[in-house]
């Protein structure tokens, strides 16, 4: 589990094919001296496990599920990445909880940039829909941040200057893929709800009738 809030924006050193999937070499700085192989990291909010750590690099690997569902398929050598250990029980909870079960690969839809912030929207995929909340977390490339305004076809968030300077998303454009992962309890609250034929459009006036509200 992890909270996203980024340690250190790393970077891509080499991407080799592997089966049908891939081995990333990550140059990951300060983190390697605390990663063992078996561990698990956050790569750009996807939950990897570390299968080598040397020389100032982590490797891991991607699986064909992973680069379909995320963006790090279209990832190579020089490419950046936001990286995260996971949490240490006892210790204090920033962010929110993120697993690194990302949902979604989904694009950015516009940037609006302010004195030393901005503003970053990102294309609202319908299945998503239920779990975007206006005030309420999301993970964006494993990135913790709130929502901040919601539209049909859209969402927005609001970036400071540390998120930009210190993360991925400083270096985004309109256009491409990020990686989101909506929030665990809000997906726990919809399932409960479908169960008991409340979710959606499932809670009508005649079902209140029927319950003699």
């Amino acid at each position: 589990m992890f909270s996203g809030i980024i340690e250190h924006l790393g970077t891509l050193s080499a991407v080799a094919p592997l089966g049908g999937g891939k081995r990333l070499d990550i140059e990951a700085g300060p983190l390697t001296a605390t990663t063992r192989p078996g561990d698990s990291i956050a790569v750009n909010g996807v939950c990897l496990t570390a299968t080598a750590v040397t020389g100032g690099l982590i490797q891991a690997e991607a699986v064909s599920e992973t680069l379909s569902k995320s963006n790090l398929g279209e990832l190579g050598p020089g490419s950046r990445v936001n990286l995260e250990r996971p949490l240490e029980a006892g210790g204090r909870l920033h962010g929110h909880w993120v697993l690194g079960h990302v949902d979604a690969a989904i694009r950015v839809s516009r940037i609006e940039k302010l004195a030393e912030s901005r503003l970053m929207s990102f294309e609202l995929i319908e299945e998503l829909r239920p779990f975007i909340v206006p005030r309420a977390s999301v993970a964006i490339d494993g990135v913790s941040l709130t929502v901040a305004r919601l539209e049909r076809e859209a969402f927005t968030c609001s970036l400071i200057g540390f998120t930009l300077s210190h993360t991925t998303l400083g270096l985004m454009e309109v256009g491409r893929k990020v990686n989101i992962e909506t929030d665990i309890i809000g997906k726990y609250v919809f399932s409960a709800l479908g169960r008991l034929g409340l979710a959606g459009d499932k809670l009508s006036e005649e079902k209140l009738r029927s319950w003699g509200y």
